[in-house]
């Protein structure tokens, strides 16, 4: 490739985990919500309360950040460079609010054993930085 060229695949490429990352992450709140909305409903606690409160204060961000996505998707030609930045700033404190969901989780398997709660907590944060280094834009001069 040219210097000028872009690499196409491999943007959409780092879309698409970003897409997928979130999904999981929206599908595995939503699971959250409802399984531990119904026991908090039988036996009430306030630290299942607050971790609940932390996931319901993501899931809009996480719909906000595939509401973006498909935008861009469809009118990155079109929109302006400076509206696609714009987008694309918000996206990524879409991203942040959505990871910081995590320490919702974090509570309730706390609040379940403390074992277990560290145990979530340490590999949440090994993941998370795993995640972010992989999507890190690979320089294709350096791989020869």
């Amino acid at each position: 490739m040219g210097e000028g060229s872009v690499n196409v695949e491999s943007l959409t490429s780092s879309q698409d985990k970003r897409w997928t990352i979130m999904a999981a992450l929206l599908g595995t709140n939503t699971a959250l919500m409802l399984f531990q909305g119904i026991e908090q409903e039988s036996r009430p606690s306030i630290h299942r309360e607050l971790a609940l409160t932390i996931i319901a204060a993501a899931l809009p961000f996480q719909g906000l950040f595939f509401m973006i996505y498909t935008f861009l998707l469809e009118q990155s030609d079109t929109a302006s460079k400076r509206q696609v930045l714009l987008l694309q700033r918000v996206s990524a404190l879409c991203q942040v609010v959505s990871y910081l969901s995590l320490s919702g989780a974090f509570l309730l398997w706390y609040n379940l054993s403390e074992y277990i709660g560290i145990a979530f907590l340490l590999s949440t944060i090994i993941a998370i930085i795993i995640i972010r280094l992989v999507m890190q834009p690979v320089d294709e001069s350096n791989t020869d």
